[in-house]
């Protein structure tokens, strides 16, 4: 009995995670705030700049979270993700790793 438990909990885990996640539509219309720098197409042209598009989301939400909390720091992105929300980092992710 306690297998089934677990299995159920397992699912409910992954099910969570799968609804998880961010809106690319949403994102691409806050992308127009990076794409001075990171470009609205992902792709920097500036090389002091990383290019965005094609990253994994986890990946990019991590790192927008980490420069909003001040866990990374660049006195250029500091002022671009102080706003953002958890859900913002979301959207932003879900638009800029669906481009190629």
């Amino acid at each position: 009995m306690k297998t089934i438990y677990s299995i159920a909990l397992l699912g409910l885990l992954i099910a969570g995670n799968a609804f998880a996640g961010g809106d690319a539509s949403a994102g691409k219309t806050k992308a127009v705030v990076c794409g001075g720098c990171h470009g609205m197409d992902g792709y920097s042209s500036n090389e002091l700049w990383p290019n965005l598009a094609g990253q994994k989301a986890t990946y990019l939400a991590k790192q927008i979270i980490a420069f909003r909390d001040g866990k990374r720091t660049d006195p250029m992105m500091a002022p671009m993700v102080t706003s953002l929300t958890d859900q913002d980092a979301d959207d932003l992710a879900a638009y800029y790793s669906g481009l190629d």
